[in-house]
């Protein structure tokens, strides 16, 4: 393993435990192309603060005018050991000069310890990249990833989490991993009410798609019934609002659907929940997971015979009654563009269903991701 310069044996951790409880470590560095043995040894209630490095004169020799960092040892003392080792490498090595200097890793532990080193969950080998973790008012476990820059805490870091909104943090040169903690909290407190919506609808109906949702999915497909969906994209900012909605399924059931939706409208009540108000306007009642077993909406593709297709699930359905048989969008399209009676216009390619042979038409498939 090699470290901004700093040569460690094997592919393993610095260091490797001697005994069951993990409270005495022992293992070779190599620092200026010479190795060194070092022990490092935990009391008893394994408290970082108190442990002690063991190791020959000549690496407390390279070692000296860095104990000062050494005292600050906490939680995770690899990190101040490497840290330091990097430091001696450039004596010998000038010319890594993208390594930052100790007070970068000095500021960083400083930071720890006043977010609290619970609150991390990685941090990488180069020590730039941490994710911090967040619980928010109803206990969702949610991660913030910060990748530090060289000049920290001078320059603003790159902050990216599980979020529906663009993730705009504040930062200054008098700014801390604690501050930006904070401010991610508000962000979650914010986004309270629009997963509130989702994890209602996740509960309570079945949802299609997607299959795995992330805390920055807006979009739902519910089911209403055998091939007959609604996809609904909730506004983060505004989660209580008519969502934009979109009906799929075959045209003879989506239409009454349709037109329900837009006589009702009218009755949306911002009050009342996403789930109720689609039920209300729709004149409906979902299925839920308490009332129908999830294989009744998951019809395979009449071309694949498979349901999933990558992430997509059969969504252009046959219109006759009779038929209704369902096919993936990228399946009905490469079917038909190989018929010679199928025609295109645009975008659009019209034939005959593969099972009924009535008219069907689709539009090209996006290329799947």
């Amino acid at each position: 393993m090699s470290v901004g310069g700093v040569s460690l044996v094997n592919e393993s951790p610095i260091l490797l435990p001697l005994n069951k409880d993990k409270t005495m470590y022992d293992g070779f560095v190599t620092v200026q192309e010479r190795d060194f043995r070092l022990r490092i040894v935990l009391p008893s209630d394994r408290q970082l603060k108190r442990a002690k490095l063991h190791c020959c004169w000549q690496l407390k020799h390279l070692l000296r005018g860095y104990q000062h960092i050494v005292k600050q040892v906490r939680f995770y003392f690899t990190l101040t050991f490497c840290v330091i080792l990097q430091e001696v490498a450039l004596r010998g090595h000038p010319e890594s000069l993208s390594i930052p200097p100790p007070q970068y890793y000095s500021q960083l532990i400083t930071e720890m310890e006043m977010l609290g080193w619970d609150k991390l969950l990685f941090i990488d080998s180069e020590f730039r990249t941490l994710r911090l973790k967040a619980g928010d008012s109803s206990e969702r476990e949610h991660i913030l990833t910060v990748k530090l820059k060289a000049k920290h805490p001078e320059e603003s870091p790159e902050c990216s989490a599980d979020v529906p909104v663009p993730l705009d943090m504040a930062w200054t040169p008098q700014s801390t991993l604690e501050k930006l903690h904070s401010q991610f909290m508000l962000v979650l407190e914010s986004l309270a009410e629009f997963w509130e919506v989702l994890d209602e609808i996740d509960r309570r109906t079945w949802v299609l798609e997607p299959e795995r949702p992330s805390r920055a999915d807006t979009m739902r497909r519910i089911a209403i019934g055998s091939n007959v969906s609604i996809r609904v994209d909730v506004n983060p900012r505004h989660p209580k609002m008519l969502p934009e909605s979109c009906l799929l399924g075959a045209e003879h059931v989506v239409t009454p659907l349709r037109n329900k939706l837009n006589a009702n409208m009218h009755m949306w009540n911002p009050g009342s929940s996403v789930l109720h108000n689609l039920q209300d306007v729709l004149e409906i009642e979902f299925p839920s997971p308490a009332t129908h077993e999830k294989s009744s909406f998951s019809a395979e593709c009449g071309i694949c015979y498979a349901y999933r297709l990558e992430t997509a699930i059969p969504d252009q359905v046959c219109n006759d009654p009779r038929c209704g048989q369902p096919f993936h969008q990228a399946c009905l399209y490469e079917w038909l563009r190989a018929l010679p009676s199928s025609r295109q216009s645009f975008s659009v390619v019209f034939g005959e269903c593969p099972y009924c042979s009535k008219p069907i038409t689709v539009k090209m498939a996006a290329p799947l991701s």
